[in-house]
């Protein structure tokens, strides 16, 4: 099992390797590259907001229970802002881009390498990673960071919905609040952690659908590791981040 991990590891951090590296070697196919963007981005716009609606409101509802016991409400706008924004709408676009887009990704590459359609853009000399890979690349890289965005707006003000109308918390309180302590790094650092999960998702899902094997039911073993394993790196990338961030914040 060890052998084919380390093996698994060595393949996947070369189709990585090569990957990265035609992401700025022409041709750059910019048709497909806007066509992978709208699948990413504009027809998972719906399903982000609605969990970024969610989120917040789910924040706002379990927070309030708490600082209600310590007298503390006026607290609760920055705290479900930072939750947001620094944690929750990253993580959950990401998840909900593997579950919809990396999948699609995996079942896509997967039913070409099973029909040998990649087989033969490589008879016809045409570089199956720069034609299929890249351009999926591209519209991750772009599109995970957009869809955060619009996660974070959406839980930020289902938050501010959820507080003032259900719960009865002071708006203006509830606002001065959490622009006193939400800062401009808050949000940045959900971010950027989003733009990592726009370099994870595509990676893990063109990788599995790329060396599919065994026929359909490979290509539905290869959609389930897909997805499975990029919500899996996606909380370890999390940790990882928030550690980092956490040390460096501690130690400047």
């Amino acid at each position: 099992m060890l052998k084919n991990f380390i093996s698994e590891l060595g393949s996947i951090t070369i189709f990585f390797g090569k990957s990265i590296g035609y992401l700025f070697t022409p041709p750059f196919r910019g048709h497909l590259i806007f066509r992978h963007m709208e699948f990413a981005g504009i027809k998972s716009f719906f399903a982000v907001i609605i969990t970024g609606i969610f989120i917040g409101m789910v924040v706002a509802l379990g927070s309030y229970v708490g600082f209600i016991k310590f007298g503390a409400e006026e607290w609760l706008g920055s705290t479900v802002a930072l939750a947001v924004v620094a944690q929750l709408a990253p993580v959950m676009t990401g998840f909900m881009v593997s579950a919809k887009v990396g999948a699609a990704y995996a079942a896509e590459l997967g039913t070409m390498r099973v029909t040998e359609q990649i087989d033969a853009l490589e008879v016809m000399a045409i570089n199956p990673i720069h034609y299929l890979v890249v351009p999926r690349f591209w519209a991750c890289i772009v599109m995970v960071p957009v869809l955060t965005i619009f996660c974070d707006v959406s839980g930020v003000l289902a938050g501010y919905l959820a507080s003032t109308k259900l719960l009865g918390v002071d708006p203006g309180g509830y606002m001065s609040n959490t622009v006193e302590v939400v800062e401009f790094s808050d949000i940045l650092r959900g971010l950027l952690r989003s733009v990592t999960f726009g370099f994870l998702i595509p990676i893990i899902a063109c990788y599995k659908g790329f060396y599919t094997k065994g026929g359909a039911e490979g290509v539905g073993r290869a959609v389930t590791e897909t997805v499975v394993i990029s919500i899996i790196v996606i909380l370890i990338d999390n940790y990882v981040f928030t550690s980092i961030f956490n040390y460096l914040v501690f130690w400047s």
